[in-house]
């Protein structure tokens, strides 16, 4: 159970009690069955608090079309896990044992790759999207085709130069790979901001944002 000092964080993996926990306007499609949200994780969405603080979430099936959102109560929160920590621990290390048809997955390769020369990058980076909910739950979804999401978590500014430094790092690696920016004001494309354009698009908690400098007072 999260305690009113954990920060959640976007991105963030959280195994809720029971799916009744999870509060929303509709009902429960019948894909979100009691086993399947037991053991598949709700990622943490980038929006604003519900009631008495609830924890904006989406729930995820096997397919792609499978999604659903909501809100629950930090206390029905059992366990989370974050995208820093599945990169720290080495997750796919451990995974390739109990599951070695992920190994060769382009995906997985591309992790694989890419895992130390971030590290020697000297950024603080972590493993989301169907990879991220795979390695965390054990439940893969993963295709031929799936790409590799990571986010880089950036709370002092990332110049052009260095994003475009990491972006080129990132296209050398064996799979696609997409990278996520996450400032204390929002989360951004890094290619966006490895780019030229003068405004790039910042995700926050009350919507999109179009600004100069997604550290800035812009996107205050």
């Amino acid at each position: 159970m999260l305690t009113d000092d954990d920060v959640v964080r976007p991105h963030d993996l959280l195994w809720l009690r029971a799916p009744q926990d999870l509060l929303a306007s509709a009902a429960l499609p019948a894909w979100a069955s009691s086993e399947w949200v037991s053991s598949a994780p709700a990622v943490v969405r980038r929006d604003a608090p519900g009631e008495r603080g609830a924890v904006p979430v989406g729930l995820r099936g096997r397919l792609r079309n499978e999604r659903f959102a909501g809100y629950v109560a930090r206390d029905r929160i059992v366990r989370r896990v974050t995208p820093e920590a599945l990169a720290q621990t080495r997750a796919w290390e451990s995974n390739s044992t109990r599951n070695p048809t992920l190994v060769n997955l382009p995906c997985m390769r591309a992790l694989a790759y890419i895992a130390h020369r971030l590290d020697r990058f000297g950024v603080s980076w972590g493993i989301t999207g169907s990879v991220g909910f795979a390695l965390a739950s054990g439940i893969s979804t993963l295709r031929e085709d799936s790409d590799l999401d990571l986010l880089l978590r950036a709370w002092k500014p990332l110049s052009r130069d260095e994003a475009l430094a990491l972006l080129s790092l990132l296209r050398s690696a064996p799979a696609r790979i997409d990278m996520q920016v996450d400032t204390a004001r929002g989360g951004f494309a890094l290619a966006e901001w490895a780019g030229n354009a003068e405004r790039i698009m910042l995700k926050t908690s009350r919507g999109p944002l179009l600004v100069a400098n997604p550290w800035g007072t812009d996107a205050s």
